[in-house]
């Protein structure tokens, strides 16, 4: 069985590393990791951290409504299909409508697109190139 845990910044980083930044030089360490306003879920299997969630106070302009980011989603390979991201994404939301959050948003890499409508997000704009990661689309959700 999954639960969700609040975790630190710290706690993200070796999945963030191992997931999002397999060979990719890049930071994955997020400026916003500590600030007050910043939350870091986390997705235990057998109490081992398997998924990883940020959520970021930040908005983008083409959007109204008070704003969050997701920055950073991974979960590890042996237990995708199991539903830790769709987890990690539903507390979230009970996390963020307690802050009068009404928008979710996120870059969502073009492989996770699908994953990302299934859970009711929405693309919004033009694919675009995040260098050294590739093809992503902006996307959000009403909370």
């Amino acid at each position: 069985m999954i639960k969700i845990k609040n975790i630190s910044a710290q706690e993200t980083y070796d999945i963030r590393l191992a997931v999002l930044r397999n060979n990719i030089d890049l930071p994955y360490k997020f400026k916003e990791d500590k600030l007050e306003s910043t939350f870091h879920l986390g997705a235990f299997y057998n109490n081992k951290l398997v998924g990883i969630a940020s959520f970021i106070q930040n908005r983008i302009d083409v959007i109204k409504g008070e704003q969050y980011q997701l920055r950073g989603m991974a979960t590890l390979p042996e237990v995708r299909g199991m539903g830790a991201g769709r987890m990690l994404i539903e507390e979230a939301k009970s996390v963020l409508k307690g802050k009068d959050i009404t928008i979710l948003w996120c870059n969502a890499r073009k492989e996770a697109v699908g994953f990302y409508e299934s859970l009711g997000f929405t693309i919004i704009g033009e694919e675009f190139e995040v260098q050294k990661v590739g093809s992503h689309f902006k996307m959000y959700m009403g909370i």
